[in-house]
């Protein structure tokens, strides 16, 4: 196993983090819409609310994760259109607090990743204080510069790199969310020091997870809400061939509906079918031209337009609203089964081959901000879906102790 997740710990990752900004249960799903949109992975921490105005985060107020796919689900379910963003996120979010835990900064990376591997998906970690043994290396890197620390380290720090903090006396603790995008994000500034298995196969590495979450094409889209998983909390929307096989076209996940219009994303999902619904997407949501009914409101609400992620007030269902496509394309709907015929843009989900290596894995989902890649035969033209690479997967591919022999071009 690399010896970078021995010599790295949890506070190298802190830099640069800002203080963790609170949603409670008693906030609103428009609140929740707005954090949610400057949040990675789609989904933010929930918690209770402070029991006095200067009380840190505490792993024992943690309730949850809210996702943007659990509040479009829960708009789509009301039936009440936007007024359902008025609902206090209490209402919809799901107790599990084992989804984030507090931990010391001079936590080895190695120990870190493994709490990861079994479904961690935040780490509250103190940035005050000060830690012993705490490496440079990463605070270069990512921030350019060397992280100052409270105090300066013994001549001894190497030996003491999980040491427990010691905050200085009479000042506020200030606390950051780690998660698993930023640790992502540190492994490929590390590609180097994990040689060879970056440029392994994932198939070689055991890398693709073939129990993943699928829908008809066919079948309504809020069928596909019922079926998804934790992690990665996506569902393919597939065609099956006579031969088993399955063909995918999209995916409903928390990464697509990320900084969505909610009660749009929530309309098409009550209303149509699966294939539709992802199918419909372009890559820039520039088609203003409504494709599909439009949900009646009241013709004297006025339109607002509000922050990227929030629910815009009395908004009419529109191309533009989700990305559906132009009045062009829209003709060639009812025959959508032939969709290669057409650009799909953002409909397209992201793929990649069982013969990628992980650093190309690792680099697609990292640039696109997505929990996970689907994964195709790579002796197949058309797109046959045999397996998911999500956070888990590479996670535990990146601490193998022994790997195949990399790849040869």
């Amino acid at each position: 196993m690399a010896a970078v997740f021995f010599h790295h710990v949890v506070g190298d990752l802190t830099v640069g983090k800002p203080e963790v900004a609170e949603l409670h249960d008693t906030d609103t799903l428009d609140d929740a819409a707005r954090a949610i949109a400057a949040s990675p992975e789609g989904a933010v921490p929930v918690w209770r609310p402070r029991a006095a105005p200067y009380d840190p985060p505490s792993g024992a107020r943690f309730i949850g994760m809210i996702s943007a796919l659990d509040i479009a689900a829960f708009v789509a379910a009301a039936g009440v259109g936007d007024r359902a963003m008025r609902a206090v996120v209490g209402e919809v979010v799901q107790p599990n607090p084992a989804l984030l835990r507090e931990i010391d900064p001079g936590t080895r990376l190695i120990d870190a990743l493994e709490l990861m591997r079994h479904g961690v998906k935040r780490f509250l970690v103190r940035k005050s204080g000060s830690w012993k043994g705490i490496t440079k290396r990463f605070s270069v890197l990512f921030n350019g510069k060397w992280l100052k620390n409270m105090e300066s380290t013994s001549p001894n720090a190497a030996s003491s790199s999980s040491m427990p903090l010691s905050p200085p006396s009479g000042s506020a603790d200030k606390f950051c969310c780690l998660s698993r995008e930023d640790v992502l994000r540190f492994l490929i500034g590390c590609l180097g020091a994990l040689a060879p298995i970056p440029l392994t196969q994932i198939s070689s590495l055991g890398a693709i997870n073939p129990q993943y979450s699928y829908v008809e094409a066919s079948a309504p889209a809020m069928e596909a809400i019922q079926k998804i998983p934790q992690d990665p909390c996506a569902v393919a929307v597939v065609e099956t061939a006579p031969d088993g096989t399955r063909k995918i076209l999209g995916d409903i996940s928390t990464y697509k509906l990320w900084k969505c219009d909610y009660v749009s994303a929530a309309w098409a999902l009550a209303n149509l079918s699966a294939g539709q619904f992802v199918l419909g997407a372009d890559e820039n949501g520039s088609m203003p031209i409504s494709v599909f009914p439009e949900p009646p409101i009241s013709p004297s609400s006025p339109v607002e337009e509000i922050s990227p992620g929030r629910s815009p007030r009395a908004k009419k269902f529109s191309s533009r609203s989700i990305g559906f496509l132009s009045n062009t394309q829209a003709s060639q709907m009812s025959a959508w089964r032939t969709r290669s015929a057409y650009h799909r843009g953002r409909s397209t989900p992201l793929m990649c081959k069982t013969t990628s290596t992980l650093a190309a894995v690792m680099a697609q989902m990292l640039s696109h901000r997505a929990t996970h890649v689907w994964v195709t035969d790579a002796e197949s033209e058309d797109g046959v879906l045999v397996g998911v690479v999500g956070y888990t997967e590479i996670f535990n591919a990146a601490t193998r102790s022994t790997c195949a022999s990399p790849t040869t071009s």
